[in-house]
């Protein structure tokens, strides 16, 4: 590994991370990293196999009872130290986001910045209280409910916010005294895995506490077989897809393991006739455009009061015909290339589909090259895939309705529940209508995609269980009750 990260995006071999150390597959195999909008292969990495997700597991178990035991002081000046170096490098960090993942100058810029935040907050989380006294009907005895770190952590992080969504999958379990055995997607494996290692090596992070193993495509089910079937891991923290949460879930289950899981939504985009309609579209093309609408949080519907929807459709449109498609590297650019082929052909397909059965496009509806233009529909009839399931890409459904109530169903009428927003000027009304929307998050006069550290951000129904945040320590640690019997008492017997 290097210690810049442009010269990463240049160097053609990475290594796992294992036990505060970097060693090559057990195998000694590499796999191509590519870049989406080139298609050139930027990195040759590490193909990890399930030995070595073993060996990583060993070292994050060696590792947790001194890392459980340390002093808060000693962890939290690794977390201030991690934020400087991260700081230090954000330039570097965002050139490398545009490489390996797509990510425009603005959605790169607000990961590092995010993540910056992240760490200092996080600082802050190894004081928090982890525990309390509860009152005793049995004289002379005190008891105790005490929180304790699970021990070994396995995280999933995924390619869509790699850098931001990585660092979140780890920091909480390791500031509540866990140790983590992190598997980044195998399209950001340096992004969503190993920068974060090497930032935290120089950090000062005592070896094992993280650990790193990538994999080729295809790889990732020996991976998780290791993480499931290993007793020592103790829980799954995971950001993806619904599909995939759904089958982790049930093996987790099977397993006794404790599972996180952020998912995927669909999620909806309330205005209301009161509404400022330049704010409004203004708030649409930033909900569903924003990384090329590949956010779990992206807005993938406005459902809209029928007497302003020409008009919105009709701004909204000139406002689309304004962005810019193209090279991430380009400060300009709005929105750059999606993930992969198959993903353009996948946006491309839903699209087509919704048209075919009598959609209306307004606005988009075309591939460009690696990228897919910012794209609106309205007239998409239920049967439609893209009506109730989320394409992961810049579409965007407009749907008329007459009246709140009408909204508030539409908005409900799917399996999801992430993120919502209500735009309208009155806040009272707004309160109404996030009140009965099935959704862990909510802005009110805002669009739907949003994050701060300090919050608790989690879905409902398909979209997970769980949440981020200093509010997670309920999911990484365990309580413990512990009473103290003060003298003597007095048995029946």
């Amino acid at each position: 590994m290097t210690t810049s990260a442009p010269d990463i995006a240049r160097i053609q071999e990475h290594q796992l991370y294992i036990d505060g150390r970097w060693a090559p597959a057990s195998d000694g195999e590499l796999f191509d990293d590519f870049a989406p909008y080139g298609g050139e292969v930027m990195a040759r990495v590490a193909a990890g196999t399930r030995a070595d997700a073993a060996r990583a597991v060993d070292a994050a178990t060696r590792a947790f009872p001194d890392w459980a035991a340390a002093p808060p002081e000693a962890k939290q000046e690794i977390f201030l130290s991690t934020a400087a170096i991260a700081e230090r490098r954000r330039e570097d960090i965002r050139v490398l986001l545009a490489h390996e993942t797509g990510a425009g100058s603005t959605f790169a810029g607000f990961q590092v910045a995010w993540i910056v935040k992240l760490l200092r907050q996080a600082a802050g989380w190894v004081y928090l209280p982890t525990g309390e006294v509860i009152p005793s009907d049995m004289p002379g005895t005190m008891h105790m409910a005490i929180r304790r770190p699970l021990g070994v952590v396995a995280g999933f992080s995924p390619w869509n916010g790699a850098h931001l969504l990585a660092w979140r999958t780890i920091v909480s379990p390791i500031a509540f005294g866990n140790t983590v055995v992190l598997k980044p997607s195998e399209f950001a494996p340096v992004s969503a895995g190993l920068l974060l290692a090497e930032i935290l090596q120089e950090a000062g992070l005592p070896a094992g506490v993280l650990n790193v193993i990538t994999h080729a495509p295809g790889a990732a089910s020996e991976i998780a077989d290791e993480f499931f079937e290993n007793r020592a891991v103790r829980a799954i923290n995971f950001t993806g897809s619904t599909a995939v949460g759904r089958l982790l879930a049930e093996r987790a289950g099977h397993h006794l393991k404790r599972i996180v899981l952020e998912l995927g939504g669909y999620n909806p985009l309330i205005v209301l006739r009161d509404a400022d309609l330049d704010y409004a579209v203004n708030a649409a093309a930033f909900g569903a455009f924003m990384h090329q609408g590949q956010v779990c949080m992206n807005a993938r519907k406005v459902i809209i009061e029928r007497d302003i929807v020409e008009p919105f459709l009709e701004k909204l449109k000139a406002k689309t015909d304004t962005i810019v498609v193209g090279d991430p590297s380009d400060p300009a650019t709005i929105i750059g290339p999606l993930i992969t082929a198959a993903a353009v052909q996948q946006v491309g397909s839903d699209v087509q589909d919704a048209v075919d059965r009598g959609a209306r496009l307004v606005a988009g509806g075309s591939a460009v090259g690696s990228c897919y233009e910012p794209t609106v529909l309205t007239d998409v009839p239920p049967d439609a895939h893209i009506y109730r399931e989320e394409t992961f890409g810049p579409v965007l459904v407009v749907e008329p309705v007459d009246g709140i109530e009408a909204a508030i169903r539409v908005a409900n009428d799917h399996h999801y529940g992430l993120a919502a927003g209500v735009i309208t000027t009155s806040p009272d009304i707004g309160l109404a209508v996030a009140g009965q929307l099935e959704s862990g998050m909510v802005r009110i006069n805002d669009q739907t995609l949003n994050d701060e550290p300090q919050m608790p951000l989690g879905g409902v129904r398909d979209s997970g269980w769980g949440r981020a945040g200093p509010h997670s320590i309920e999911d990484f640690t365990q309580l413990q009750w512990v009473s103290v019997q003060s003298g003597t008492r007095t048995f029946p017997f």
